[in-house]
């Protein structure tokens, strides 16, 4: 079991003066070490790095990978996977990929674009402008991507899925390289995983109790514990190049109700990743949807029952216009974000994708306007044409 920092500062503080006293001992007893261990193993990630920096003794256990191997899996249960343990050795080991995957990405570089700032392509730019160096491209090989996701509810585990390269990536000339790339991670994970594909969630996982969707209209209580209760967590490792980032922004960051029907939910996660000299606009947002479907609603002799089930995962990347990227950027795209700027603090990955939203809404206006003066100049010239063709004819 994993105890919160907040629950464990006077055990680091007890640790502290564990540790002067076993100094002041010439011979310390055998069993102090395993005493340390056993106090760190129920330690969390980052009470566990805040307890390295007390003293030189849990600094030196604090380096064994067991501690955490036993942080990881208790964060993200997919890491338990005998396929996905090799993986993590591979590319440096538990306390690595844990440093790595924490932190969320923060990307508040978002350029002030205006909408007569993004050239329009073939005209204005050669492929070999818009597409950036083919090299480049080449070293990007959709098999090198690995994703790792999990999804809690109320702290839960819910859902662990793995997934093995991108889908449908087959060949440079493929329709996956400039059609809108996208993972349907609920589509290709269950060909490879040996657990159920359905994925429901009732009131014994926490679910509030709901009698009628005319009610959840009405209050969206229902709307309202999803949104606070979910996590999604989004790792994305390059194989190639030993790197791994959580894409996620942990917590949701909005959504839809009743989205398309009046019992789905569509909530949205996602990070602003960049996009500097791939695309135009510079950064682009990494769209992580999760939907949930009301499959029963009802009131008995043992109180109202309510049960969710996950119809999609996915994943898509989009640019400033709310265009999708296409596939061949979007390798790019994700090869970049894998060493970019990462911070332990939620508000600052939040305050990052608030940013891109006003920005993306301020270039929405601005094309709206614009377009508005064409429509109106057009208006006005035709009036004139047809008031001249008036005049002449008079």
């Amino acid at each position: 079991m994993v105890f919160p920092r907040h629950n464990l500062l006077h055990m680091v503080e007890y640790k502290r003066s564990m540790a002067v006293s076993v100094a002041q001992v010439e011979s310390p007893a055998p069993l102090s070490g395993d005493l340390f261990y056993d106090i760190l193993r129920r330690l969390d990630g980052a009470t566990l790095a805040s307890a390295a920096c007390t003293c030189a003794a849990l600094r030196s256990i604090s380096q064994e990978e067991r501690l955490w191997e036993n942080v990881c899996s208790s964060l993200w249960p997919s890491t338990n996977r005998e396929d996905i343990k090799s993986l993590i050795e591979s590319i440096g080991g538990y306390k690595k990929f844990y440093a790595d995957c924490f932190p969320l990405i923060v990307n508040k570089q978002v350029p002030e674009f205006r909408w007569n700032d993004y050239p329009e392509y073939p005209e204005e730019w050669t492929e070999a402008e818009y597409y950036g160096d083919t090299d480049d491209f080449e070293s990007v090989l959709p098999a090198d991507f690995i994703s790792i996701v999990d999804i809690r509810y109320k702290d839960k585990p819910i859902c662990s899925k793995v997934l093995w390269g991108i889908p449908n990536a087959n060949g440079s000339n493929g329709w996956f390289y400039n059609c809108p790339f996208r993972v349907d991670l609920l589509t290709y994970s269950a060909r490879d995983d040996d657990q159920d594909d359905e994925i429901t969630l009732s009131v014994s996982d926490g679910l509030p109790p709901i009698s009628s969707m005319e009610r959840e209209r009405k209050d969206g209580k229902l709307w309202q514990d999803l949104r606070s209760g979910l996590r999604l967590s989004w790792i994305v490792v390059n194989s190639k190049v030993n790197q791994a980032a959580n894409l996620s922004s942990w917590s949701s960051i909005g959504g839809q109700r009743h989205w398309p029907t009046d019992k789905d939910f569509l909530i949205r996660f996602g990070s602003i990743l960049p996009a500097e000299d791939i695309l135009p606009c510079q950064v682009v947002e990494c769209i992580l949807l999760m939907k949930f479907r009301v499959i029963r609603t009802e009131e008995g002799g043992e109180g109202c029952r309510t049960t969710l089930k996950l119809k999609e995962l996915s994943m898509q990347l989009g640019d400033m216009e709310g265009a999708h990227v296409n596939g061949r950027n979007s390798l790019l795209v994700l090869k970049e974000a894998l060493s970019c700027r990462r911070s332990g603090n939620y508000s600052e990955a939040l305050e990052s994708c608030h940013l891109y939203s006003k920005a993306q809404s301020e270039l929405k206006e601005e094309k709206m306007r614009n377009e508005n003066r064409l429509e109106r100049m057009f208006i006005l010239s035709g009036i004139a044409a047809f008031a001249s063709f008036c005049y002449y004819l008079l």
